[in-house]
């Protein structure tokens, strides 16, 4: 089967969501770059009965190109974030608890904690609000994520972007304990915010993170 390690790695971290709290039942999606397009999770079907047959090949004008089930609904963002960040070879997209409560409000992520920097900028976006699986869903996510490995999105869930599939789920693990972390502050007050020039050494100190 073509793919075969990949389409193992997807499973196994896909059903890592429902495990970690990044998910509930068939929520969420995940895609990996590929040789003739990428790889995605189909639509509607519980992580916990997938199989590497069910995987779908997609290629980048969003045609399936081997695989008999329905690819993931989001799979447009996923096309789009490839063919315009080619640093992107693995795409996660959640709806976590925290995140996504922080999403329903329309707010961006501030500068509360250095480790914000972790997903590229000073701040971790949210996206505009559109129709989930839509074309403009996809074009506000690519506005968010500008410079930016990782976004919000308005009354939905989060994603990132990453070189691989673990970074893609390790930093969505990390966006959703700063999001927890963020909702935690503002319970006590208003959190005092990193100004931008600390935010820009803490973005030089992570180039070379984890290297």
């Amino acid at each position: 089967m073509q793919y075969l390690e990949q389409r193992i790695e997807i499973i196994s971290t896909v059903q890592a969501f429902n495990v970690t709290g990044l998910s509930v039942g068939t929520s969420g999606n995940l895609s990996v770059l590929v040789d003739s397009g990428f790889l995605i999770t189909p639509t509607g079907m519980a992580y916990d009965d997938m199989k590497p047959e069910d995987l779908v090949v997609m290629d980048t004008s969003g045609m399936v190109v081997c695989g008999a089930r329905q690819a993931s609904s989001e799979w447009r963002f996923h096309r789009d974030i490839y063919l315009s960040r080619v640093e992107a070879n693995a795409v996660v997209h959640v709806h976590s608890p925290y995140a996504t409560a922080i999403a329903c409000t329309r707010q961006d992520i501030p500068a509360f904690h250095y480790m914000v920097a972790i997903a590229g900028g000073d701040s971790i976006r949210c996206a505009e609000y559109a129709t989930f699986a839509t074309e403009q869903l996809s074009a506000n996510a690519l506005h968010a994520l500008r410079d930016r490995n990782a976004c919000l999105l308005a009354n939905h869930g989060m994603i990132c972007l990453a070189d691989s599939i673990q970074s893609a789920f390790k930093m969505a693990q990390q966006v959703e304990e700063l999001a927890r972390q963020y909702y935690l502050t503002t319970q006590m007050g208003e959190p005092v915010l990193l100004d931008k020039k600390e935010m820009q050494i803490n973005l030089e100190k992570f180039k070379n993170y984890g290297k």
